[in-house]
This record gives C-alpha cells, structure tokens and sequence, in this order.
C-alpha cells in the first residue's frame, strides 16, 4: 500500500514503481518525447502551463495534416477532431467531443462545435455554436447562430444570423436567414423562411412536429403553431399565426385587418 510517510505528507504516484518491484511485477521504462509529458502539477499555473503544451501539439497536428490556423495559440482541442485538407480555422475555436471537419471548410472566430460532423466547403461564421449536427457540403452557418442537437443540414442550406435550430432537418438549398427559431421540424428542399419566424413547437407538456414542403415560403414574423404542414410552394403571410395546414400551392393568412384613424393625435409632454 502507498503511504504518505514523508516531510510534506503526499502520496506519490511514483511509489507505485517499488509496490511493483516488491510484487514481483516486471518493469520496463519508456523515453518520453519531452520533459512536458512527465512533468507535476502542483497548481492551477503549472496545470494551465500543460493544457498549452498540449494544445500546441495538436495544432502542430493539425497544420502538419494541410489545416491552416489563423493563430496556433488561440485553438482549443477537447476531444478528438479530424479535419480534411484545405480546412481553415479563425481564432478562439474551440472543439470537443468527437468532430469531423471536411475539405476546405471555413470556421470563422469564436466558434464552439461539438460532437458534430461538417461536410466539404462549409462555411461557419463567426460567434456560431454548433452541438451534436451533421452538415452537408456547401452549406453556410452564421454569423451567430445556434445548431443544437439533431439539426440536419443538407447540401447548400443556410442558417443566418441570430437563428436557432432544434431537431430539425433543413432541405438542400433551403434558407432561414435572420432571427428566426425552427424546432421540431422537417423542411423540405428550396424552402424560405423569413426573418423573425418561430415554430411552436411546446404546449408545456408534449414536442410537436412541423412540415414545411419543398419550395414553401414563410413570411416574417410567422408564428407555426405544431403540429402543422405547410405544403409544397404554399406561402404564409407576414406576420401570420397559423393553427392549421395550409394546402400545396395556397396562401395561409391569420392576422387582424389593419385600422387607420383619422385625425388621430399623438400624445405630448406638458412643459
């Protein structure tokens, strides 16, 4: 048994060698590549002065395999990534879980992907966070976007800025460009969805599916209220809550008429 009888009262891992010695144990002895690999930590400083030790060496890895890094000081490794050729990565990306890069993918800065899989020539811009999706090639993440798990994106699809995913698999060549959260949902190839849209997809008990089909056109500020479909080139009006299926090829519209008065003044501040 390993004891602590010595001036400073620690277990030492190293008394582990003469343990085994007295135990018969056969020992052999292995060079390390550098004084790093055996090195103690003893505090929060020489801990961190190791986690860039070994970061450097994985982007060593990285850039040796055809990966260019923006700054070789400001990645972040925390799990298994693997990476075409071609591949390029900004500054401050931080990676974890198992990921897989394609060919010439581009990863803008302050990027965080996790346990995801990104096909050949995608592009993720900046401030985007991407967790448990598989994306196709030719498609165009951010800036500021949010892919949780079970995202799908298929070849060239596009999800813009401030938009949030869920769940939801994005037909090839569909597009949500701006502020817009989809969850729960399927949608089809050549859809739009304009900025500001939302499916309700939560009843505060049970997750409803929405259908969006192929070549549909969402206007903004859409509220889809789930389970619902939107059939194929159908068309939602701007700013429209709709409860029920819109058929292929029509337009669904579910907004209060608008009221003008006349001669109406607006109010002012008494001096």
């Amino acid at each position: 048994m390993i004891g602590n009888d010595n001036v400073q009262g620690e277990y030492y891992l190293t008394d582990i060698i003469a343990l085994a010695r007295d135990h018969g144990v056969v020992i052999q002895t292995h060079q390390p590549a550098a004084i790093e690999e055996v090195q103690g930590v003893n505090n929060r400083l020489q801990l961190a002065e190791l986690e860039r030790y070994y970061q450097r060496r994985k982007a060593e890895e990285l850039m040796m395999s055809g990966v260019t890094l923006s700054d070789p000081q400001r990645l972040d490794v925390r799990g298994e990534l693997c990476s075409g050729a071609d591949t390029f990565i900004d500054i401050n990306a931080v990676f974890e879980g198992r990921v897989v890069l394609g060919n010439g993918v581009s990863i803008g800065p302050n990027c965080q992907i996790i346990d995801s899989v990104v096909g050949d020539h995608v592009e993720i811009k900046a401030n985007s966070v991407i967790e448990g999706a598989q994306i196709d090639d030719h498609c165009v993440v951010g800036p500021f976007a949010r892919l949780r798990p079970g995202t799908e994106l298929a070849g060239g699809a596009k999800v813009g800025n401030f938009v949030e995913t869920k769940k939801t698999r994005v037909g090839r060549g569909s597009k949500i460009n701006h502020l817009s959260y989809v969850g729960d949902a399927e949608l089809g190839e050549q859809v739009n969805v304009g900025a500001g849209t939302i499916t309700c997809n939560y009843d505060g008990v049970n997750k409803h599916r929405t259908e969006i089909a192929d070549d549909a056109f969402i206007g903004s500020n859409s509220s889809l209220v789930a389970p619902v479909r939107i059939g194929r080139q159908a068309t939602v009006g701007a700013g429209s809550t709709i409860t029920r299926d819109v058929p292929d090829k029509e337009l669904g519209l579910a907004r209060s008429e608008q009221k003008n008065i006349a001669g109406w003044e607006r109010p002012v501040k008494k001096p």
